[in-house]
């Protein structure tokens, strides 16, 4: 029995998966209440927008100081003590009355929520060989479409019966129990008490860059912006995101103001494209691991995925012109679909690209630039709508981005290998 492999990788996948889904279900509750929260403190639309990006500020600022923390303290550290943070800036949001205390909450809020990504880029490095990453990425990364379809019919369910304050401190009280596992649980996988030494032969056998004790970190993080394929790994994650966060802010209000939905019914229509985006990504994560397998090339398994999911998301552009709700639907979830299957390939990059010791730091870095992408589409959807009166026009541009994104990816991304230094 002392040669049978453990599989305590498996068990750290999860804690991340479970991270991710409480860290969107914590930023997607303010998108599932806004309806409630503007009717109940007469917020305007223009205030909302501008509550709905702050969270992005902070969010974005905090990527890269989050990342260089977690290369040089370790994950285990920065990732629980990111969740408690922002957990308790959830349960804080309930206790809001104005626009500037929600935007406070949600600037605080962003502040925690930025080391989520950048520490589980990190710690797939470390706990995953080579051909396990596209699918461990995939499953830790859908976490973000469970947070985002769960959360509408849960908090559509809790603000019905109780309040949008309730939903608030319920949702941010699961990630304080979470931090408490989670440290309980992770360590490296050199440190881990779950782990045998079959498994972890296992998992550095199948790394062509084994992680070490060695913390030194060949560049500074700035100096990552020389490169090509980190530019084309931001500009085409900033495309992504810019579309994506329709769905997690202006989307519920869409169905509700512009389709005339009931807000009953939004609840379970507005997890209809993220919960498309779970098998997609799912299947995108599955089918780089094979086409790794198959052909031995980072390239073809990363941008079959990254071109072919982001052109399949420009269809985001004709959902507006159709009145059908069966073919919106149809349509926005075939968006969502292709977003996915393309951010399965995304957080598998800074794995591949960054030099030694510096994979949350480059995840930071492009998470940060992604995010400004968080920062200017609330806004400008929110301007678009007001001058407009309309959505339509607000969909066409985010069709535009997803286009830009996949010509990013197919001309400006080079080859996919690790950044060499030289000393």
């Amino acid at each position: 029995m002392e040669n049978v492999r453990t599989h305590a990788r498996y068990g750290v996948g999860l804690m991340m998966l479970f991270a991710i889904v409480i860290n969107y279900l914590d930023r997607t509750v303010m998108s599932a209440a806004a309806p409630a929260i503007m009717n109940d403190l007469h917020i305007t639309d223009a205030s909302m927008g501008l509550i709905m990006s702050a969270f992005f500020f902070s969010y974005a600022v905090f990527q890269i100081p989050s990342g260089w923390l977690a290369d040089r303290i370790g994950q285990r550290i920065c990732l629980g003590i990111s969740v408690l943070w922002w957990s308790l800036a959830t349960v804080s949001t309930a206790l809001a009355r104005t626009p500037f205390s929600f935007i406070s909450a949600r600037i605080f809020m962003g502040v925690g929520e930025a080391g989520a990504y950048p520490c589980n880029a990190g710690i797939t490095a470390k706990w995953f060989p080579d051909d396990e990453r596209g699918k461990m990425t995939a499953i830790f990364d859908s976490g973000s479409r469970f947070g985002t379809a769960f959360a509408m019919p849960l908090v559509v369910w809790v603000i019905s019966q109780f309040s949008w304050h309730v939903a608030f401190i319920i949702c941010g009280s699961l990630g304080v129990l979470w931090s408490l596992v989670w440290f309980w649980y992770y360590n490296d996988p050199e440190k881990s008490r779950f782990i045998n030494e079959e498994e972890l032969k296992y998992i550095h056998g199948g790394q062509k860059r084994v992680q070490d004790n060695d913390k030194t970190q060949p560049m500074k993080w700035y100096q990552l912006f020389r490169y090509r394929n980190v530019i084309a790994m931001c500009t085409g994650f900033f495309t992504l995101n810019y579309s994506i966060y329709f769905f997690i802010t202006w989307f519920p209000t869409y169905l509700v103001r512009e389709r005339g939905i009931s807000f009953a019914a939004m609840g379970f229509l507005a997890m209809l494209p993220p919960l498309v985006g779970i098998f997609a990504e799912w299947f995108g994560g599955w089918f780089q691991d094979h086409m790794y397998k198959k052909t031995h090339s980072l390239d073809t398994a990363r941008k079959i995925n990254l071109v072919g999911g982001m052109l399949l998301s420009t269809t985001i552009a004709f959902a507006g012109l159709f009145d059908n709700i069966v073919v919106l639907m149809t349509l926005l979830c075939l968006t969502y679909a292709g977003l996915a299957f393309a951010a399965s390939a995304v957080w598998c990059l800074p794995g591949d690209v960054a030099p030694k010791n510096m994979v949350s730091v480059l995840g930071g870095v492009q998470n940060c630039i992604s995010n400004c992408g968080g920062i200017l589409g609330p806004i400008i959807t929110g301007f678009i709508i007001t001058a407009s009166g309309s959505f339509m026009p607000a969909l066409v541009v985010s069709g535009v981005f997803c286009f830009v994104g996949a010509m990013n990816y197919l001309f400006v991304l080079r080859e996919i290998k690790p950044i060499e230094v030289i000393e």
